[in-house]
């Protein structure tokens, strides 16, 4: 996926470089402002009603609704949206996530449109069951790690850009009164970084696919919080079609949660065990074996929708501002057995 990801972006910055533009970066050193360019990729206008981050384009001339999931470890099309589309399945593979391994496929779309950019002959995967209404493409980490991405969804926009000699300049551009707040970005895939719940470090992952933010469960515990400890109640249910495995998920309450410069007092947090069903099987072997290196928690949708955030991943660091609102709003919902709301 990476391969075809990046082709698009390198064409999309070519047509670009014309219309690039120098930002002013208020508190920065003048010699270092003077250097550094950022150049606008595109802005993709995002549906003003959704939870999840969803822009518009096209597959084969057909609209089509997109995700922006950085949490997502590829580029996908949903299989109901493939078969709508009359997009043919081939070969085979596997896709692992939340409520464990699923059957995927690949196949072949012609023309593949957002915004401006144009993209042609995709091999592209083929995962995942249920509807998601008109949401065909899920735009997974190997298209965002090519590019430095803004997050402005009190403005219902999502920047992409290309920077160039901005070493020890903030990006966060916008940022006029006060200083953005910032935290580096661990190298390897995935936007990673350490944030602190109360006061201890966690290792978490932006998914912007997700509309809420979780703990991992066994964390949760690490941190005192269990679906006894008092104030915690039943969340949503999670569950896999194709592997008709469900999770149980709680909202519990904690006593902090800091990034970088803000710190928020008594949060409400889900919580889940994420990863219990994330495992796969070596051939020849019947023992499942778990994935290790997974984040302790997913920073999701709702803090973003509170905050203005600039994924620079050209300075391994992510910038973000307080927006307004709730950052972590508390959802409670119907859990998959009696046992779940205990």
């Amino acid at each position: 996926m990476r391969t075809y990801d990046s082709v698009w972006v390198k064409r999309r910055v070519l047509s670009a470089v014309a219309a690039a533009i120098g930002l002013a970066l208020a508190g920065n050193a003048v010699a270092a402002e003077g250097k550094c360019r950022i150049g606008r990729i595109a802005e993709w206008p995002l549906r003003a009603e959704g939870r999840v981050p969803v822009t518009d384009g096209e597959i084969n001339g057909q609209k089509v609704g997109i995700l922006l999931d950085t949490g997502a470890q590829l580029s996908y099309i949903r299989r109901s949206a493939a078969t709508r589309l009359g997009l043919t399945g081939h070969g085979a593979s596997r896709v692992f996530g939340v409520g464990g391994e699923s059957h995927a496929e690949f196949t072949h779309v012609e023309e593949f449109r957002v915004g401006e950019a144009v993209w042609k002959n995709w091999r592209v995967t083929v995962a995942g069951e249920g509807e998601s209404g008109d949401i065909a493409v899920f735009l997974g980490d190997p298209f965002f790690d090519q590019v430095d991405v803004e997050f402005d969804l009190a403005h219902n926009a999502v920047r992409l850009y290309e920077t160039k000699d901005c070493d020890g300049v903030s990006l966060a551009y916008w940022a006029r009164t006060e200083p953005a707040g910032e935290v580096p970005l661990e190298a390897g895939r995935g936007i990673r970084f350490t944030v602190a719940i109360n006061g201890t470090p966690v290792r978490a992952q932006l998914d912007s696919g997700s509309s809420a933010s979780w703990v991992s469960k066994p964390d949760a515990a690490r941190l005192g919080v269990t679906p006894e400890s008092p104030g915690a109640v039943a969340g949503a249910c999670i569950g896999n079609r194709e592997t008709r495995k469900t999770l149980d998920t709680w909202i519990g309450q904690f006593e902090s949660f800091a990034i970088g410069n803000e710190r928020i007092r008594n949060p409400r947090i889900h919580f889940a065990d994420l990863w219990k069903d994330m495992t796969y099987t070596e051939t020849g072997s019947r023992l499942p074996n778990r994935f290790a290196g997974q984040p302790e928690m997913l920073l999701g949708a709702d803090f973003l929708r509170a905050h203005r955030v600039l994924v620079a991943r050209s300075q391994r660091k992510m910038y973000f501002t307080y927006a307004g609102g709730t950052v972590f709003p508390e959802t409670p919902s119907k859990p998959c057995s009696p046992e779940g709301a205990k």
